[in-house]
């Protein structure tokens, strides 16, 4: 029996940890190869030696997604090893948390720098390469509180909503292509990014949470592969919310 991404070569952003590396795992178990992207060399590197040691297909490739120049460059290297690119895991992002008034100038840059800006480098680079071979699968990481809001998080939550407004854009643009363009929301998932919240805050999203328990990046990256398999190749457009029913 072929696995479900045999043949296509997938590139994710952030995937040194967390769900990006769930993602990239995930993929190369279901036969992709593997461009695991993360501006840590270390955990780019540990990574792609995990996905390795599995049997899998992967090369690390560091880069700092925020720079156009070295997205480029990636993505050229990338062109030059495998020949092709089908699949984008747009997943890289960052959280710098502070009310409105106290939030800095640089705080606010910082994280639209890379959630938004970061994501628009990313498709812009791989766009061409996928028109020319009349396929590809763009998908992006936003968040549930693009959706509802979230106290403290004025930079996270703009760039998030922005991710959902450039993925509907370039369902438009790019599906006359054989491109398809889809957003994840996450709701509230076991990482590093939510030890610092406090366990009474985190009871509470459980209690508010229909499946009464926080979602993993095993929830997230199931969700990756279904947008990039062949069986959803007519769903374009779509924020897919993996939240366990936070947001109905």
């Amino acid at each position: 029996m072929s696995k479900r991404l045999e043949g296509r070569v997938a590139v994710i952003t952030g995937a040194g940890q967390g769900i990006g590396r769930a993602i990239a795992v995930r993929f190369a178990n279901e036969g992709a190869k593997v461009v695991v992207v993360d501006v840590a060399e270390a955990t780019a590197h540990s990574a792609a030696a995990e996905i390795l040691a599995s049997g899998g297909a992967a090369i690390a490739e560091p880069c700092d997604v925020t720079q156009r120049e070295q997205v480029h460059a990636l993505v050229e290297r990338v062109l030059a090893t495998y020949g092709q690119i089908d699949i984008l895991g747009n997943n890289a992002g960052i959280t710098r948390d502070a009310r409105l008034i106290k939030m800095s100038e640089e705080e606010f840059d910082r994280v639209v720098d890379v959630n938004l800006k970061g994501a628009f480098n990313m498709a812009q680079a791989v766009a061409g390469p996928m028109i020319e071979r009349g396929y590809g699968r763009i998908i992006s990481t936003a968040s549930v509180v693009a959706l509802y809001g979230n106290f403290g998080q004025t930079n996270y939550v703009a760039t998030k909503a922005a991710v959902i407004g450039m993925t509907r854009v370039w369902a438009r643009e790019l599906g006359p292509k054989g491109i398809t363009a889809n957003a994840i929301a996450p709701g509230f998932i076991e990482t590093d990014m939510i030890k610092t919240v406090p366990e009474k805050v985190i009871n509470g999203l459980i209690e508010r949470t229909p499946v009464r328990r926080l979602g993993t990046v095993d929830d997230i990256a199931s969700a990756y592969l279904f947008l990039a398999s062949d069986e959803a190749s007519y769903v374009n457009g779509v924020v897919l919310s993996v939240d366990g029913g936070l947001v109905l």
